[in-house]
């Protein structure tokens, strides 16, 4: 008959728990959170936020940006940067407890990134097709906002989800848009 001892038993248990452990940290290294997966893509820094008074400066120097760049990839690649960084503009100001100018921020970000797709679109028409890397990058960009958008959902009051499902909106209706290209 096999006999198995106390002390078999404990170091057999004692693998399976680190093995089971080590398992838990790689899903959560992976960004594997409650069953949904983090989108993998990292917003720029905002630098000054909205609510800093020097911030007009910023918003003017954006619009000279914008104005000044004519090629529709960049001016493209250029919407995204300008509403990664509102977006993470308004992960900040949630932390800092201004959440209205948040969600307006927030929904300013995806105004920016709702005008990519026709630039592509007029980019197409004259013969430049935007790279698989841009659209992929487009993509990804897109779902990181829907995580934060949805993120953002959680902490407004009752009063600001309706504004916050209108981001959600917004976002749905450029995935869409991506999708089709």
């Amino acid at each position: 008959m096999l006999k198995i001892s106390a002390k078999a038993i404990f170091l057999s248990l004692f693998f399976v728990g680190v093995i089971v452990s080590f398992y838990l940290v790689n899903l959560a290294e992976q960004g594997v959170a409650y069953g949904q997966e983090k989108v993998v893509y990292a917003l720029p820094y905002p630098g000054i936020l909205p609510d800093h008074p020097l911030y007009f400066a910023k918003v003017v120097r954006d619009k000279l940006m914008e104005w000044m760049t004519r090629d529709y990839l960049k001016k493209a690649d250029l919407y995204r940067l300008f509403s990664d960084k509102r977006v993470n503009m308004a992960t900040f100001l949630i932390k800092k407890g201004k959440n209205k100018l948040a969600i307006t921020t927030f929904s300013k970000g995806e105004k920016y990134f709702l005008k990519i797709p026709s630039l592509l679109l007029d980019s197409k028409k004259q013969g430049v097709a935007p790279s698989s890397e841009l659209i992929d990058s487009l993509k990804l960009s897109n779902a990181k906002h829907r995580e934060l958008a949805t993120e953002l959902l959680k902490s407004v009051s009752p009063s600001q989800i309706a504004a916050v499902e209108e981001i959600l909106k917004l976002n749905q209706e450029i995935k869409n848009k991506l999708n089709q290209l």
